[in-house]
């Protein structure tokens, strides 16, 4: 029996068995509501409007302390003898990581197909609000941290859920803490296994393999589909080997780096079509508030955007936190204020390079999506790379191979720590956990179990709601340590921490 045979039967046997449970939990995951002649996804309205309430609690704190959050990652107020593993660059680098990628580039393209340029309006504003969220969630997660023995950390919804509500409220707040933390375990260590590792690796070979040639070219054998899957799988356990602290290393360079190429390729697109950009930013205003827009006018665009967004930068998930957690720092609020920059890098600049690119460079395939025909979002995204950059879609799958293998990284920790809160510390266990997790990526090149992904994502989003709900319970708590975090900075720019004496006497002020 060959390989292609073997992988085909394993996928209609995933498939059969998981598809009702997928279609099952996807219709009240997912479940949307007719508004205005398109339907809301109940889900994405959870997350705007926590986005919305915190922007309020917080008063602006996105805008407001934006500056102070990158004086934060520049190191300004790094804690050299603190508890943790990386710093604050590197938790950010290492948080983004798990958010950009296809979604960026794929993703946004089929946002601007269906929603029309307008989603690309909705999109920022969504990633403006997600910003607040991400801020809170990301506090508490550094708050509510554990500091093993060895030095190392985990922190997440599965730690600060049963700590801080039974700080909050005491026994019965901790015992439905505990239950909320072992169902976000579930939930992230479910999506790290399939969402976070087998799609990514799936996703990425497909366009390694329609860049080389296609399925009769050099990578479109199984065997290029095994060898690819091994390298893959090789370089992420040798990576997850050396925990948050390699982790971090990795992706701290990997992210500005590949970041860095894509927004240059964006710019280089925009800046010889410049005559054009005025207009193409008046068709994404007019597009936001049109009520002929694409997608059931401007519900339809604001619906699409905000849902892209909300895929996008993952706030509110309670992913994040279990990264940031792991931060050198003394004042929760910090990493907090850092966090809020994550949406910014992710929907905020990268989403919106990727739009304005097409919709200046307006290529054909995505005329042709917009008429109704299914083309793929990194088809429609290289084409408009393709219209200045012949030779770009080469560079763009370098690109999204490396945000896969970052975005595989990242989630191999997530899912690590989800693991060893539900099965324990011990190395037998992280062994089990990392032979797991290597053994997928292989597979993710030979199998395309799309319904085990489909579950994955209702899973995922499953997480919003035990995560928030947390997160408003425990809003107080984040205005503490804000107002303390800020106390601590007044006293560093009045001088107050210049020597070490001054160290003490600034932390006891806190």
């Amino acid at each position: 029996m060959s390989l292609e045979s073997i992988t085909e039967n394993v996928d209609e046997a995933v498939s059969g068995f998981f598809e009702p449970i997928a279609e099952w939990l996807g219709e009240i995951v997912f479940y949307a509501v007719p508004v205005g002649g398109t339907d809301l996804p109940l889900i994405v309205a959870w997350l705007v409007v926590a986005g919305l309430v915190f922007t309020g609690w917080f008063g602006l704190v996105q805008l407001r302390k934006f500056r102070l959050a990158v004086d934060v990652v520049r190191g300004k107020y790094d804690d050299k003898d603190s508890a943790g593993e990386v710093n604050h660059f590197q938790a950010l680098t290492a948080a983004v990581s798990g958010t950009v990628g296809l979604g960026n580039i794929a993703g946004v393209a089929v946002a601007v197909s269906i929603g029309g340029a307008g989603a690309t309006f909705w999109m920022i504003l969504c990633g403006l609000l997600g910003m607040a969220t991400k801020f809170v969630e990301v506090t508490l997660g550094v708050k509510y941290r554990e500091v093993h023995a060895d030095g190392t950390v985990s922190g997440g919804p599965m730690h600060y859920l049963p700590k801080g509500l039974g700080e909050r409220f005491g026994k019965n707040g901790r015992t439905f803490g505990k239950v909320l933390a072992v169902l976000a375990s579930i939930m992230i260590l479910f999506f790290g296994l399939f969402g976070g590792n087998l799609f990514q690796v799936n996703q990425s070979y497909a366009q390694l393999v329609s860049v080389t040639g296609g399925e009769d070219g050099a990578m479109g054998s199984s065997a290029g589909a095994l060898f690819f899957g091994i390298l893959v799988a090789a370089l992420v356990g040798i990576v997850l080997l050396g925990g948050i602290r390699s982790i971090a290393s990795v992706t701290s360079r990997l992210i500005p780096a590949m970041a860095g190429i894509y927004i240059a390729a964006c710019l280089v697109v925009i800046l010889v079509n410049v005559t054009a950009v005025p207009g193409a930013i008046g068709t994404i205003i007019e597009g936001a508030f049109n009520p002929e827009g694409v997608a059931g006018g401007v519900l339809g665009a604001l619906i699409i955007g905000f849902q892209r967004a909300a895929f996008s930068n993952e706030a509110g998930l309670g992913s994040a936190p279990i990264a940031h957690s792991a931060v050198k720092t003394k004042h929760p609020a910090s990493e907090g204020l850092v966090a809020l920059l994550e949406p910014f890098i992710d929907t905020v600049v990268i989403c919106t390079m990727t739009a304005l690119t097409i919709v200046i460079a307006n290529p054909a395939s995505w005329g042709e999506a917009r008429d109704g025909e299914s083309i793929g979002g990194v088809t429609i995204t290289s084409d408009a790379f393709e219209t200045v950059l012949p030779w770009f879609p080469y560079v763009l799958t370098v690109a999204v191979l490396l945000f896969a293998i970052s975005t595989v990284l990242t989630w191999g920790y997530y899912g690590l720590k989800a693991w060893t809160y539900l099965f324990g510390r011990s190395r037998t266990s992280e062994t089990v956990f990392k032979s797991l997790y290597t053994l997928l990526a292989v597979s993710g090149s030979l199998l395309t179990l799309q319904t085990l992904i489909d579950l994955a994502d209702a899973v995922l989003f499953s997480l919003a709601v035990v995560n928030i709900i947390g997160l408003y319970l425990l809003a107080p708590v984040v205005k503490r340590e804000l107002d303390a975090f800020l106390a601590y900075v007044r006293t560093r720019k009045a001088g107050g921490a210049e020597e070490g004496t001054n160290d003490e006497r600034s932390e006891a002020t806190v």
